[in-house]
């Protein structure tokens, strides 16, 4: 079997109507030229996601995807450390799986990676075509990121993310957070240490289930003060 060239991380809590338009999406877009393995993290699904993983894997027989299973969720960003431990690969990678981001993006966003240095570069989406009241709290965010750790973050949440396997042992192999802080501090160090490149991405509306962190307005404020909160303590 070829190296690994790409790990793509896909965090998967209670995501067992869009496990099927997943697995379909990536067989069909994953490259012919590419050795990639696709990591599913059954992130302590309380649904039937573990039954729709082992039916659907079994329909594909393809070895590029793996399901790793947590037990127990303990957040969005545990579940995305959980898959990167086992991951193979040169680069390695996480995104959504609500399926508003295309997985089509992941590769994208990995060529601009490869060809502009590799290790040294960090690469993420910045999202396009959002509702304005999501883009307001998404500048909002951006704004208090800026006052207080004098950093430009635009778009913190946007996926894909890119990287190098360097970046994941030196920044977050140990100590990185296990909920959704885990994009900001990611992003945050990606900048101050590597190469900083954007890709645009087209932000789509889910098909199934619910939003984990930015669906209602109530879940969108927790959201808003965990983030505020840690930004404080990285600036700490």
């Amino acid at each position: 079997m070829a190296k690994i060239a790409l790990s793509i991380v896909l965090p998967c809590y209670n995501e067992s109507g869009n496990i099927p338009f997943i697995i379909e999406r990536f067989s069909a877009i994953l490259p012919s030229d590419l050795a990639v393995e696709v990591i599913l993290v059954n992130n302590g699904s309380s649904d039937d996601s573990k039954i729709i993983f082992e039916q659907e894997l079994s329909k594909q027989n393809d070895a590029r995807f793996k399901v790793v299973d947590v037990p127990v969720n303990k957040g969005y960003g545990h579940g995305i450390l959980e898959g990167l431990k086992g991951a193979s690969g040169d680069a390695f990678s996480w995104t959504h799986a609500d399926m508003q981001t295309d997985p089509a993006d992941v590769i994208k966003a990995y060529r601009v990676w490869k060809e502009s240095g590799g290790e040294s570069v960090f690469v993420k989406g910045k999202r396009l075509n959002r509702a304005w009241v999501e883009a307001f709290f998404t500048f909002g965010m951006q704004v208090f990121t800026l006052f207080v750790l004098r950093i430009n973050l635009n778009d913190i949440n946007a996926q894909p993310k890119v990287f190098g396997r360097g970046f994941y042992t030196d920044v977050l192999k140990e100590g990185a957070p296990q909920d959704f802080s885990l994009d900001l501090y990611a992003y945050y160090h990606g900048k101050k240490k590597l190469t900083l490149k954007t890709i645009p991405v087209y932000f789509n509306k889910r098909l199934h289930g619910e939003a984990k962190g930015g669906g209602s307005f109530k879940t969108r404020l927790k959201l808003i003060d965990r983030t505020i909160r840690y930004i404080w303590q990285l600036k700490l």
